[in-house]
């Protein structure tokens, strides 16, 4: 190793000591921060560390797939490992449901990465401030540029994307990329870090429909060992975001865990419950799910997600349309095309196309590009995606909501 190196290596080492002393406490609200009068957290915290799968018989199985209304006991039978041997009749029965609320469609979008600083250090991310990563921040024009170059795909809906930074993606700056965005496309997503509730109403107010927060885990231990750093390392100010963003007008929410990180069973049990707790509540809101699993980043090629194979993810993939038949499901470029025309044609009604998780990466005249957040698996392009869609006998819809 060249002196170089070493030294900066040593100066790394001694800034995470240095963080490591002065870690702050992840249950505690920083300042700024709202705080709800919710037990929301309360009940999904009590209700998973109660969750005992290995509890669960074949029998339990059989009686929640036999039900029409499924209750969170059902959810937790059909998570179990039990529940692996009959995947196929979950399978089918998963597929009925979805039939049932959705018809053949899945709706298209693809996601816009307008910003890749970061200010938490979270060990799996690619966007992870301490990762030396080419960073970049689209101005307007080439947030138009780029939003120009996608609509002529045909696609409707987008999903806007920053890394979590204050600082340089200040709520005004997201504002204006959904001002830009409703020139172009009927439908506006937010995944950026958590906000205030008013802030949420601000997004919403300039075109936003929608707000995804991925919990990551829901187990607040292991969460404070993979989230060291900045306002992401809060564990109940994201898990109430939802709920911030919901009382802010947004008309829907998503709900994810990174499948992988910890216990997917546990998680995967949570997030349902979570967004099950939340459509009592907000009965008006409308309810998504994603399912990513761990995928690769720059610099660290290792990561894969613990015990969260082929058969678990479409056991989560079918749980959730089971419990929640209403609910969109989401399913990334994370996964290959294989396994997405698969989950498509059984539950998952949402799929994105011609996907760049890099900043810039649909137009070729934009100087400074960012790199990627994580490595996606299926690069198809919106026609290719759109024709294997048609080949499953699927219908491939571009827009789900119309104003009046």
């Amino acid at each position: 190793m060249g002196t170089a190196n070493l030294n900066e290596s040593i100066l790394n080492e001694e800034i995470l000591e240095d963080q490591k002393k002065n870690r702050i406490d992840h249950m505690t609200y920083l300042p700024g921060m709202e705080i709800l009068e919710s037990d929301i957290m309360s009940q999904v915290i009590s209700a998973m560390d109660a969750y005992d799968y290995s509890r669960y018989t074949q029998k339990d199985v059989r009686r929640a797939l036999e039900k029409d209304n499924r209750t969170p006991e059902d959810f937790a039978a059909l998570l179990s490992p039990a529940a692996l041997p009959m995947l196929e009749e979950i399978a089918q029965a998963a597929q009925k449901e979805t039939r049932k609320h959705f018809g053949n469609s899945v709706y298209m979008f693809t996601p816009i990465y307008i910003a890749n600083y970061c200010e938490n250090y979270c060990i799996y991310c690619g966007f992870n401030c301490h990762n030396k990563i080419r960073r970049a921040r689209l101005n307007e024009a080439e947030i138009e540029k780029e939003m120009a170059e996608i609509a002529k795909s045909g696609l409707q809906e987008i999903l806007i994307l920053t890394g979590e930074s204050r600082k340089k993606s200040d709520v005004k700056y997201i504002g204006e990329a959904c001002k830009i965005a409703r020139k172009y496309f009927k439908v506006i997503g937010l995944e950026v870090y958590p906000m205030n509730s008013d802030e949420y109403a601000y997004l919403h107010k300039c075109g936003a429909d929608y707000v995804t927060v991925f919990q990551e885990s829901y187990n607040s231990d292991k969460y404070e060992t993979l989230h060291l750093a900045g306002h992401k390392r809060i564990f109940p100010y994201r898990l109430n975001a939802q709920e911030r963003a919901l009382k802010g007008g947004m008309r829907g929410v998503g709900f994810a865990a990174l499948l992988g990180l910890d216990d997917f069973r546990k998680d995967a049990f949570a997030t349902g419950y979570h967004a099950y707790l939340l459509q009592r509540k907000y009965p008006h809101a409308e309810i998504a799910f994603s399912c990513p699993r761990l995928r690769p980043i720059i610099n660290n090629d290792r990561i894969n997600p613990m015990d969260v194979h082929e058969p678990q993810l479409l056991q989560v993939v079918c749980a959730y349309r089971l419990f929640m038949p209403f609910a969109s499901i989401t399913v990334s470029t994370r996964e290959c095309a294989r396994v997405r025309d698969n989950l498509v044609s059984i539950a998952a009604t949402k799929i994105s196309a011609g996907v760049s998780t890099g900043i810039g990466g649909h137009v070729d005249d934009i100087e400074d590009k960012g790199d990627d957040q994580f490595e996606i698996s299926d690069g198809r392009t919106v026609d290719e995606v759109y024709q294997a869609l048609l080949n499953h006998q699927l219908q491939p819809v571009m827009n789900d909501y119309v104003y009046l």
